[in-house]
């Protein structure tokens, strides 16, 4: 499981040193793809095939479902941790997540996220001022 929020830098190649907790969860590959609200989705590859097989479990047939998969397929990369625990973020995946040399990692149960230093303060800023009513919103539907 992963979890913690770490601030980091992106080199000039697009890597990224992992927190050592993370790196030894990863036991040298993952799968790095596009996330939702802008971020980067990291993945062992057996958690992303869970993921995919989610995805892939209501057909083809509805134009939807093939969007969802193909926004979260499109783009991604698995590859192998580097002798110093970094992983390669291609250049594509950069610039969706408008990642810049300052990112935050963090753990997100089964998976880690990268963003954009500036828009992860932001948006967990915004995340925390409106947690008690977002949570009693679940909670009235249920899903708390």
């Amino acid at each position: 499981m992963f979890l913690g929020e770490y601030q980091h830098t992106l080199d000039a190649k697009g890597r990224l040193s992992l927190p050592a907790k993370f790196r030894s969860q990863m036991a040298g590959s993952y799968v790095v793809a596009k996330g939702l609200e802008g971020c980067l989705y990291v993945y062992a590859p057996e958690d992303y095939a869970s993921f995919l097989t989610q995805l892939t479990e209501r057909g083809d047939f509805d134009k939807k479902h093939r969007q969802v998969r193909r926004f979260f397929t499109a783009g991604a990369k698995e590859d192998e941790l580097d002798a110093a625990g970094r992983l390669s973020v291609p250049a594509g995946l950069r610039e969706y997540a408008d990642l810049q040399r300052e990112v935050t990692v963090i753990g997100n149960d089964d998976r880690i996220e990268i963003w954009n230093a500036d828009a992860w303060a932001a948006y967990n800023g915004e995340t925390e001022s409106r947690i008690e009513e977002v949570t009693s919103e679940l909670a009235e539907l249920g899903l708390l």
